[in-house]
């Protein structure tokens, strides 16, 4: 997985997952896979324009003290299993939910062999702690490794079945 772009306000990350654009869309949208991925939240999407966005905390976030909502924000547009664009925002503490909304895209593209590309770009323009976070700046942070990880928990999960153990904590 490559990080294509990362400035300070738009992040793009690309990864090619040996995989179909439909069990990736599920990996996404679907709360019965986010909770195998990533940070492991219960994800609950209305999957239309308008429609709202909510990530749960697991039982390991809630034990450190998270709420129940840690990020919350509007379907722009939801196309499966091609393209989701969203708002979000990360609800965790109130620093970090006083930030402004981001937007936040996914595109999953058919490739060769059986390879599906999938890239998220995500502008965090007005959210500059979120922002360390996400690119896994850690040491600024004190979570995560953000999208890189993230993503290499996805496709280490739709290739294999098997989880990553989560290296940094909840984010």
């Amino acid at each position: 997985m490559a990080a294509v772009t990362q400035s300070d306000t738009i992040q793009i990350y690309r990864v090619y997952i040996r995989a179909t654009p439909e069990a990736i869309w599920e990996a996404i949208t679907n709360p019965e896979w986010t909770a195998q991925h990533g940070y492991a939240p219960l994800v609950e999407y209305e999957l239309r324009p308008g429609g709202g966005f909510r990530a749960h905390a697991n039982d390991g976030m809630k034990a450190s003290g998270c709420p129940d909502v840690i990020s919350d924000g509007e379907v722009i547009l939801a196309v499966p299993p091609r393209k989701l664009i969203q708002t979000w925002r990360m609800t965790m503490t109130p620093e970090l939910a006083s930030e402004a909304f981001t937007r936040l895209t996914y595109e999953i593209d058919p490739a060769l062999g059986g390879v599906t590309k999938l890239t998220v770009t995500h502008d965090v323009t007005g959210a500059p702690m979120w922002a360390g976070v996400l690119r896994g700046d850690s040491k600024s942070s004190g979570v995560g490794g953000g999208w890189s990880e993230i993503l290499s928990g996805l496709k280490t999960l739709l290739e294999t079945g098997q989880q990553l153990p989560f290296q940094s904590g909840p984010a």
